[in-house]
């Protein structure tokens, strides 16, 4: 078994040039603006089918007097203002790695070099980037339920009868969304910009004909109004932020999905075109609950006259379908950064693009996620129980988020630290807030996405240490390049033309399958190169420093090759580049030599048993090697051994 190695040197901060390269025409600028509606916003631009509705007819819902709709409304503002204009668009989006965003980006970058005295402290940082990493898989997992559920409650609007079939349309929706997966985003992705812009469009128009009618509902724009909402609910005022908080939870894809877009055209359809239309459609269905209390009920539907309501819930449904497959692509490139950074077992990765490498397609974790989500719609059955469960992922990752982000601004930018804790203080009072009212939502089905995100946690962090501690083991049994060296010229030793290449752990020793050959084969090859793949702590690594090759010996060569974490680690790209530095490998005359180990659980100083025979089963199921880095199966020679753990 052979597996990346991950660096961690010292990440370079490079800025966005990876999108700002592209966006510097004006059309270029304005396609990416475009295009970044429809992946982006779609999950932060359907919360208003069901944000100011919870907060006024949920679980812990006001009254919807005068002054509690405009308290609300002026939360809502400020709220989108606080964390999505200011934190995240202004700030965090600042960090990141080689142009990526995302938890698994930012937690590359906060992450120390190896002085012995930091070690402890960067044990800690990953650990919070992880599981704020982990929390994203609930998130995935409800999102597709609860917004496709209350797009398709539109339809009790219309008229009672579809009420019992409101579920079974759901789940069928929701089938033929995660079916699809597999032939790619490609097609129906070009759709996905303009039919947002239609929505956000039409978000619009809807809250300007109830805001122009009732121009009193602007009174919330002052925070006071926010203000005097807190005194006069008191406790109950808290509750209500687990409900306001859901009009923000789509703004970890904005840092996320940065690297698909760069950050200038996520901010430009952000200010000019997203951001006022959300606030129109609050307000509009504010000034709509003004008028006539009954309408909290479902104002998000009552905006629309009667006339349009069916294709009104027709556009909705599509917009949440947008939502949901932007979170879904978003859990396969965060499972797909964890298993090059040695934090997840090998999984078969599809790629559904000619021309993107970004659009993948991962069979196991589709199901998974599907069979999640139409769990969760039978469990609940309403978008409103289901609201119950949503947002105790988000508000923990968006603490974890504030807590890394000031790491960087402090160790990478070199900000002072009066300036770091008020920048961190400013956005933890009002992250911490959010959290607060969001954990009482944990017997009500917050604990779902929290056992959710410490599975996944629980499985990362022992498939990560567990690979250290087979290292260790190998290393036990391992001898060094000199002793090799030594054996080699021992002339009963049989050579054999060719080359071989042996796949290793680590750019030191020797691999365990060139040991196993000498040591029961008694054979090497003529022409021999020790071969590491290694994943760096940045994204993407620069052409010069791909490949290097060291000359060990007389035909005898040790060869690093590095890739990011979001880029594919495959051998026949490696063989390509030795090429310019003289040393040409033809895969189809080459014989590949990889180690696989069966594992062992014992009693041994390591791990707990528990998690040896976990690691032992997701080392047996992970997929081969000799598929993930691309090797040809005809050429590939696997050597076995037992390894007590």
């Amino acid at each position: 078994m052979t597996a990346t190695e991950t660096r961690t040197d010292q990440p370079r901060h490079d800025g966005s040039a990876h999108g700002a390269s592209r966006a510097a025409h004006p059309r270029a600028v304005f396609a990416l603006s475009l295009a970044a509606l429809g992946v982006v916003y779609g999950d932060i631009g359907t919360s208003p089918i069901y944000a100011l509705r919870e907060s006024l007819h949920g679980t812990h819902g006001v009254t919807p007097t005068t002054d509690n709709v405009l308290g609300l409304l002026s939360l809502i503002l400020w709220a989108l203002v606080i964390v999505i204009s200011i934190k995240y668009l202004a700030f965090v989006m600042r960090a990141d790695n080689c142009g990526e965003g995302g938890m698994i980006a930012l937690t590359a970058l906060v992450t120390p070099d190896s002085a012995r005295a930091r070690l402890r402290r960067r044990r800690l940082l990953v650990l919070v980037g992880l599981f704020g990493a982990s929390l994203l898989y609930g998130d995935s997992m409800i999102t597709p339920a609860i917004s496709v559920l209350s797009a398709i409650e539109g339809l009790e609007m219309v008229t009672p009868i579809f009420t019992p079939y409101v579920v079974p349309i759901t789940i069928a929706i929701l089938v033929g969304l995660f079916a699809v997966q597999r032939h790619g985003t490609a097609r129906i992705g070009a759709i996905f910009g303009p039919v947002m812009f239609l929505w956000f469009g039409t978000l619009g128009v809807l809250g300007a004909i109830q805001v122009v009618q009732h121009p009193e509902v602007l009174a919330a724009v002052s925070p006071f109004h926010g203000a005097r909402f807190f005194a006069r609910n008191g406790w109950h005022g808290f509750l209500v932020l687990g409900s306001v908080f859901l009009v923000v939870t789509g703004g970890e894809a904005l840092y996320a999905d940065m690297g698909h877009f760069g950050a200038r055209p996520i901010r430009l359809s952000w200010y000019f075109f997203v951001l006022p239309a959300l606030l129109l459609n609050y307000f509009g269905q504010g000034a709509l609950v003004l008028l006539d209390p009954s309408a909290a009920e479902h104002p998000f539907f009552r905006l629309a006259p009667s006339w349009a309501l069916l294709p009104m819930v027709a556009l909705t449904t599509l917009a949440t379908v947008i939502a949901s497959q932007a979170v879904i692509s978003g859990a396969f490139s965060l499972t797909r950064q964890a298993v090059q950074l040695g934090y997840l077992p090998r999984v078969d990765i599809e790629h559904t693009s000619e021309t993107e490498g970004g659009q993948i397609y991962i069979p196991g974790l589709n199901w998974v996620l599907m069979i999640a989500c139409i769990g969760l719609v039978i469990g609940f059955r309403s978008s409103s129980r289901l609201a119950a469960a949503y947002g105790v992922a988000v508000t923990t990752d968006m603490v974890f988020t504030s807590i890394l982000f000031a790491v960087v601004a402090r160790d990478k930018w070199r900000w002072s630290l009066p300036a770091v804790l008020v920048m961190a203080g400013g956005f933890l009072v009002v992250d911490l807030g959010f959290w607060g009212a969001s954990l009482l939502k944990i017997p009500s089905g917050g604990w779902f996405p929290l056992l959710i995100a410490g599975s996944v946690f629980t499985i990362m962090t022992t498939w990560n240490s567990g690979r250290g501690l087979l290292a260790s083991r190998l290393a036990e049994l391992s001898m060094s390049i000199e002793e090799l060296l030594e054996k080699m010229r021992d002339p009963s030793l049989q050579r054999v033309e060719g080359t071989a290449v042996y796949l290793g752990r680590h750019d030191v020793g020797v691999p365990p399958a060139l040991l196993h050959n000498l040591r029961y084969n008694k054979v090497v090859h003529s022409r021999i190169v020790l071969l590491s793949m290694r994943t760096d702590s940045r994204a993407r690594v620069p052409e010069e420093e791909r490949v290097v090759v060291e000359h060990l010996a007389s035909d005898f060569y040790r060869v690093v090759a590095r890739h990011g974490f979001a880029e594919d680690p495959e051998v026949p790209a490696v063989l390509e580049r030795l090429r310019d530095t003289g040393l040409e490998i033809d895969p189809e005359e080459a014989t590949f030599f990889l180690g696989r180990e069966t594992l062992l659980a014992t009693r041994r100083p390591g791990m707990a048993l528990w998690r040896e025979q976990l690691f032992a089963a997701l080392s047996r199921n992970a997929r081969r090697a000799t598929s993930y880095f691309r090797l040809p199966s005809h050429r590939v020679c696997e050597l076995g051994a037992e390894i007590e753990l």
